[in-house]
Order: structure tokens, then sequence, then C-alpha cells
């Protein structure tokens, strides 16, 4: 690991992270290319007590969902304000780092909205900014961007979804070159989301991403993958070699991808964007999952239909070297609002582990009764 001359510090969620005996500070890189992704600014207070070295640090937990959608601004929005959002979901999010993956901007009507008058298979979202006090108060800590809804409303919709998160003390990444560091007890962590579009770092220029990866990997001590890739529909559960297409748009080769940026340096791919749950596999000791579903579409902004209604929370716990030190798999579901909820029938978990044995037999993740994660033995 070594020093980055561009970075700048944030210290979020001091007084809850401290309350439960950890810190977590932020450190953000931001290419040039990236406009409004970065900037100095440095909400909070930084404690100035002495962190342990990564190697007396002990494992990192973290946890991550799939698609987020709080509304859609101004008709489709959740009752009561989306008070409470989170909340049944909240105790699975718990962890030093809980990520998720924000499919609209949070901004005003910037009037710069994608869907033209007479559009069709156009879908725009967007919810108040304020909204992003509903994530501080579920647990996040940090939001993936780079997805095919995050430039909704424009480079103006962008920049005022970074604001309004910073004003919550919630990090973001996904900005072309944007690195996000997490410092975790000591262990630094870092994250870099990935899409097919323009507003993000790449997806279908491998070469480009490997790149982002290997610098992400000279910064930290383990580096997380957020990246937004398949196709999407109920019936794209299944995960095959090969590039995948949804209507007209090359949505990257998954596999290809994932591998190639753990070669590269990653020790944990978190995959979203079918809109669907998708099978788990191990490769060279890293967890890649390639996609965690739908997990809120407040206002009833995504379909509740059979499988596109389920989604989960990823647990995964991680030495500093990036061994794999545990995981589990908890099943959620979208209810009545479209809101998150704890699924008792674990339907999510049932389907993740049908698929993680049919799609990847000598390498797919092994799940117990309770959700537990293993890797597979070698044969």
């Amino acid at each position: 690991m070594r020093a980055h001359p561009n970075t700048f510090t944030f210290a979020g969620h001091v007084r809850r992270l401290l309350s439960a005996g950890a810190l977590l500070a932020v450190l953000a890189v931001a290419g040039c290319g990236a406009a409004g992704s970065g900037g100095a600014w440095q909400p909070g207070v930084s404690s100035s007590a002495p962190t342990p070295s990564p190697t007396e640090a002990a494992a990192v937990s973290l946890t991550a969902t799939g698609d987020i959608i709080l509304g859609n601004a101004p008709n489709r929005l959740p009752p009561g304000g989306g008070e409470g959002f989170f909340d049944e979901v909240r105790p699975e999010l718990a962890a030093d780092l809980a990520m998720g993956n924000l499919e609209e901007p949070l901004t005003v009507d910037t009037g710069t909205g994608k869907c033209g008058e007479g559009s069709t298979n156009c879908y725009q979202f967007r919810a108040p900014p304020e909204y992003a006090a509903h994530l501080r108060d579920g647990g996040f800590d940090l939001l993936n961007l780079a997805n095919n809804h995050g430039n909704d409303f424009g480079a103006k919709g962008l920049q005022n979804t970074r604001q309004a998160l910073e004003q919550y003390e919630l990090a973001h990444t996904g900005a072309p070159d944007q690195i996000t560091v997490v410092d975790v007890r000591g262990v630094r962590v870092a994250v870099a989301g990935f899409s097919s579009y323009a507003w993000s770092n790449p997806l279908t220029d491998i070469p480009a991403a490997k790149q982002v990866v290997t610098r992400a990997a000279e910064m930290a001590d383990l580096v997380v993958v957020q990246v937004h890739m398949g196709a999407e529909g109920a019936d794209k559960t299944q995960v095959k070699p090969g590039t995948e297409l949804y209507l007209g748009e090359n949505r990257g080769d998954p596999v290809r991808f994932a591998k190639a940026m753990i070669d590269a340096g990653a020790d944990l791919i978190v995959g979203h964007g079918p809109h669907v749950l998708r099978g788990m596999e191990f490769y060279q000791g890293r967890l890649i999952a390639y996609s965690l579903g739908n997990f809120a579409g407040g206002g009833n902004t995504l379909s509740r239909s059979g499988r596109l209604g389920w989604g989960g929370v990823l647990k995964v716990s991680l030495q500093p070297d990036g061994t794999w030190d545990g995981g589990s798999f908890a099943s959620t579901h979208l209810n009545g609002s479209g809101l998150p909820a704890m699924d008792p029938d674990d339907r999510g978990l049932g389907l993740v582990r049908e698929l993680s044995a049919a799609d990847f037999p000598e390498t797919g993740a092994i799940f117990d009764d309770l959700g537990q994660i293993s890797q597979p033995q070698p044969s």
C-alpha cells in the first residue's frame, strides 16, 4: 500500500461507528475526467487516535445489496415520506462497511431528464435529495453510482446526488477514475464502481478497468469492485459465458470482467443490474456475486412480480490480505410499498443456491440452510 498524492479525508458516521468500536474515514480519488466527482470537502471531525496496523487488525466485515430506488418524484414516493425505509433490514446491513447500489439520482428536476416526450422503453428516476437521510438512517456507509440510471437527470443531477450524499455523511463511488478508500480499524478498503456508461469506470474496456483496479490495489489492503452488468429481466437469472446485451446495449461479459478484475487485484466482486438474483462463485479464493437483485423500489417503482421481487444482503468477512474469512446471504423481498423486508420463506437464498450449483458446478459458492457461505472443496 502506498499513499496517493490526490487524497482527501472524510470522517463519516463518526458517532455511530465509534459506538460500535470502529472509526470510518473515507478517502476518495477522482481523476480530472470525473467532472464533479470529487473535491476537498471535509465534513465531520477526524479522530487523531492511532489505528492499528493491518497486520494487527482483525477481519473486516462488509455488507452489500443490489439495486436501490427510494421512489420516483414527484408522484411515486413511499408512504410517510419514506420514514423508516430500511428499518426491517437494518440489522442485516450492520457491518464495518455497508454498501448499496443507488439506482437513481437524488435531485430536483434539472430539466434534463433523459426521456423525451414520446419516448418508448425509457425509464427515468429521481428521489428528493433529502432522501439521502434514509440511506444514512438505514446504516449505509457507501453508495455506488455507476449504473444506467445514475445520469437520468444529466450532469447536474449527478452533482446534486453527490452533494446530497455528502450532506448526510455518506461516501460514494463510480465516477471515471474514482476510487473511494475507506479506512476501517486500520484496514484500507478501496471501492470502485463500473458500468457500461460514460459517467462511470469502464465495464466493456477490460484493459482500462484493470488499470483502475491495479491502482486501487496499490492504495489499499482490500479492493471491492461494484459493477452494474448483465442483461435485465425475470428470465436473466443464469450466468453464461459471453457478452450480454439489453435493448441493444452492451452490458458486458460478466464472467470475463469479474475474473479479470480479480486477476488485477480485486478481493470481492459485487454485481447488480439484471434486477434478479444470480449465482455466486469463487475464483482465486475471491467471491464473485454476479447479481444481488432488487433490494428497494420505494413507491413500487420496481416490479414485485416473482423473482423480480427478491433480493438479499450479502455479508462477507475478509482478512486484511483478502483471505476469505466467511460470509452469509440473507433473503429479502419487496413489500407492498416496495420497501425491503426480510423474507421468511428464504426464496432468494434457495434461488442463489440453485443457480450457484447449476452455473458453476466446480467453483460455485456453497450455502447452508442458514445462508452461511463456504468455498467449494478442490476435487
